[in-house]
């Protein structure tokens, strides 16, 4: 198990921890966060995109001439695809995009994509968050105190008292904070540092080891 320094809000080492191979130090999987990135994208489109087809158009109720005798070609309505003010051809129609890829590629995404930051030194491990109030004030002293970089995913564990840290952070461009039960591939991956309690460690351990 690989080892790594536990520091406080000030950025002081108090101690250190043993991260979970299984979990921390695997080979990243890049076909499974790929996998994973791309199923997590596809579920965030709005997929409201939407064209009129030749019966949702109005107008054109009537033949706009005669069938023969014209020299031109039948047509049946003006609002046919071929006319200006017509229906569209296979155009969009509101969709659903989303999908779902098999539990276990999404757990190998997970731990590939931390096992990926630690190789990185892009992860670090707080000993817990202790702000009285909240003030966006306490937590940028925070980020600054532990060199936190822009984008960057603080994780909590589900168990802790994080209602004061989520309302300092969310004014800060860049900074998300995020429960261990919600962790995914994409905010992993999307952040330039990962930031986790140590409550927050053994809670992902327990869930993907």
């Amino acid at each position: 198990m690989a080892t790594i320094d536990v520091i406080n809000q000030t950025g002081a080492v108090v101690g250190s921890i043993e991260l979970n191979d299984a979990v921390f130090g695997i080979e990243p999987h890049q076909q499974a966060m790929y996998d994973a990135l791309v199923m997590q994208m596809a579920s965030r489109r709005q997929g409201t995109a939407d064209t009129k087809g030749r019966s949702e158009v109005s107008g054109g109720g009537r033949k706009p001439y005669r069938q023969k005798g014209t020299g031109r070609a039948r047509q049946g309505s003006i609002r046919a695809t071929q006319f200006r003010g017509g229906g569209t051809v296979f155009g969009a129609t509101p969709r659903n995009y989303a999908y779902r890829i098999n539990k276990k590629v999404r757990r190998l995404a997970v731990k590939s994509a931390l096992s990926e930051k630690v190789q990185e030194t892009a992860f670090s491990v707080l000993d817990k968050f202790e702000i009285a109030e909240p003030k966006t004030k306490t937590f940028v002293s925070i980020i600054e105190a532990i060199q936190a970089p822009k984008k960057t995913l603080f994780v909590v564990a589900d168990s802790e008292e994080a209602t004061n840290v989520y309302l300092s952070a969310r004014n800060i461009a860049g900074a998300t904070v995020m429960a261990a039960s919600a962790i995914n591939t994409y905010d992993l991956v999307n952040a330039n540092k990962v930031v986790m309690t140590s409550a927050a460690v053994k809670q992902v351990e327990e869930a993907l080891a």
